[in-house]
């Protein structure tokens, strides 16, 4: 089969590999929809998870079954399927502790374009397929339902971690595809005001449809300052940390009340320590809490967030900027997430 595969670190293009095989408990799924993440720009041109050589990229997909193994109970041959960019093992150790994601090791949960082949490819395989697909409601296409995949359970995950609770204060550090997430995550879970950081006109737009109540530019000033303005210099009850860098801490410590809570989804693909100021945070005591996870996957989160979807509670097909028809634009989709241009939030390839 044919596949987009990152070569060595800083190198990709495209590859022939056998089909997948799958075994008793899995699944092989012909993509139908496919999009590309900025964790595959930070894994391909920042070697964030070190030299991977031939893998095939991404993990953000839907599609139709193609075989399942003997075991498989719930799903069958053509099946409209929708697989989570982290396909735990169920029987795991970890799983059992109720950390999935990590099953088999740290974000071993994650395995696409990680630890195993990913989805830009004519087939994908599935772990257990009973555990790691979900069928997706006929009233839910495509575009909304590939941004399910990774956007919104990454954003939502991050107001889980954060323990956002009504009436709280938010703020929402870097509104790309996962943080305008973040904001739509924040708004269901009840928050009051919302501070969403970012400065691209269209991402500023959309946070606002989600519900974010201010925008902080951080090109008119530093975040900090404008959010103790903005709050008579109390600072807020949680921050969720969706883009920056490393010293993006820093900031979120800075802004966050004693007994607050910062949610992490960021993934930080660059540099070998995360800075955290001593005095902000109480010099060690200011019950300000750090929390960083990899999102949840699996089939119960895939079909609570449809769910959502087909409520009409959130459309997050609105995340979608550029769209393509044809699994050769693979390449191109993949290259506007390194390149960034200012009216991209995300690309997606429609494969017929």
């Amino acid at each position: 089969m044919k596949g987009f595969a990152m070569k060595k670190i800083g190198s990709v293009g495209w590859i022939e590999k056998e089909k997948p095989t799958i075994g008793p408990n899995d699944a092989l799924v012909k993509p139908t929809a496919i999009s590309p993440c900025t964790s595959d720009v930070h894994t391909i041109w920042a070697g964030a998870i070190g030299e991977r050589t031939d893998m095939i990229l991404g993990h953000e997909a839907v599609g139709i079954v193609e075989e399942v193994g003997e075991l498989v109970k719930d799903f069958k041959k053509g099946d409209r399927v929708i697989c989570a960019a982290i396909t735990p093992d169920w029987n795991s150790i970890e799983a059992q502790g109720g950390f999935a994601m990590h099953s088999g090791g740290m974000l071993a949960g994650w395995k696409f374009s990680n630890f195993k082949d990913g989805v830009f490819a004519e087939y994908f395989h599935v772990n257990d397929a009973d555990g790691n697909l979900a069928l997706i409601p006929d009233e839910i296409d495509d575009v909304a339902a590939t941004m399910v995949c990774d956007m919104m359970p990454t954003g939502f995950h991050g107001v889980e971690l954060a323990d956002v609770q009504y009436g709280d204060n938010v703020l929402v550090i870097g509104i790309g595809p996962v943080g305008l997430m973040a904001v739509a995550g924040a708004t269901l879970r009840g928050a009051a005001q919302i501070y969403a950081v970012g400065s691209r006109p269209n991402c500023i737009e959309l946070a606002k449809e989600y519900g974010a109540t201010e925008i902080i530019n951080y090109k008119n000033g530093s975040i900090e300052d404008q959010i103790m303005n903005l709050t008579n210099g109390k600072g807020v009850d949680k921050v969720i940390i969706a883009g920056g860098d490393n010293d993006t801490f820093a900031t979120a410590i800075k802004v966050l009340k004693p007994g607050g809570i910062i949610g992490n989804v960021n993934y930080l693909g660059e540099g070998e320590f995360v800075k955290i100021p001593r005095i902000e945070w109480g010099v060690g005591m200011g019950h300000k809490t750090i929390a960083g996870g990899l999102m949840p996957g699996g089939r119960r989160r895939m079909e609570k967030l449809l769910g959502i979807v087909k409520a009409g509670r959130i459309d997050p097909s609105k995340l979608v900027t550029h769209k393509f028809e044809g699994f050769e634009h693979v390449e191109e989709a993949l290259f506007l997430m390194k390149d960034k241009p200012s009216n991209l939030i995300k690309p997606i390839v429609i494969i017929k």
